[in-house]
């Protein structure tokens, strides 16, 4: 019996990677705007322009759709290179500076998709679950930079490494930005050059 195979179109899969990722965007774009819990599937299959059936076989449910712009705002953020740039820097001082600039581009970069996160989490029936998830990367790449610090300041400054890293969250994490940016108009260069100069006069 001849063997039978499934044949794969490319131009197909083509045409069904650019609807999934326009459907993401636009979703990202509404739950930023609106909130999570004001936005349907409907809506968001109107704003891509496609019926909310395809919304369903593309991407999955709303739920699903928030997973996956979480799961791509961690793997865009690059956090692992910016770090391994940062653990290389010798002067705590340079090292707030590569900080700053750094998560600062995060930040801007993913404006939407935190957004989209943060506006989710008093509605979501896992908000907590969903805040790590997001953060986890983040968090643990602030710890590695405390403890660098604390290996290059000298003498060390009077916070352990754990404090550091609470302290780099206030300041650097996603909150932090958008405390400044977001509630209090504050522009992201201003933004930067302050909470930079507020880490290094704690910590250098």
């Amino acid at each position: 019996m001849p063997d039978k195979r499934v044949y794969v179109s490319p131009l197909r899969e083509k045409a069904a990677a650019q609807t999934r990722a326009l459907i993401l965007a636009e979703a990202e774009q509404l739950f930023a705007e609106r909130g999570y819990g004001r936005v349907t599937v409907a809506d968001i299959a109107a704003a891509a322009g496609v019926a909310s059936k395809t919304v369903f076989a593309s991407v999955g449910s709303k739920a699903d759709i928030l997973d996956r712009i979480v799961d791509k705002a961690v793997s865009l953020s690059g956090h692992q290179e910016a770090v391994a740039r940062i653990l290389a820097l010798p002067r705590p001082e340079a090292v707030l500076e590569a900080l700053a600039r750094g998560t600062r581009a995060g930040n801007e970069t993913q404006f939407k998709a935190q957004e989209a996160i943060l506006k989710a989490l008093p509605v979501h029936e896992n908000g907590p679950a969903l805040w790590e998830r997001a953060t986890a990367a983040y968090r643990g790449a602030l710890h590695d930079v405390a403890g660098h610090l604390r290996q290059v300041s000298a003498p060390p400054h009077r916070y352990s490494v754990q404090e550091t890293a609470d302290l780099l969250w206030l300041w650097f994490g996603p909150t932090g930005w958008r405390t400044l940016v977001v509630e209090n108009g504050w522009s992201w260069d201003r933004a930067e050059k302050v909470l930079c100069q507020t880490a290094r006069a704690a910590l250098c």
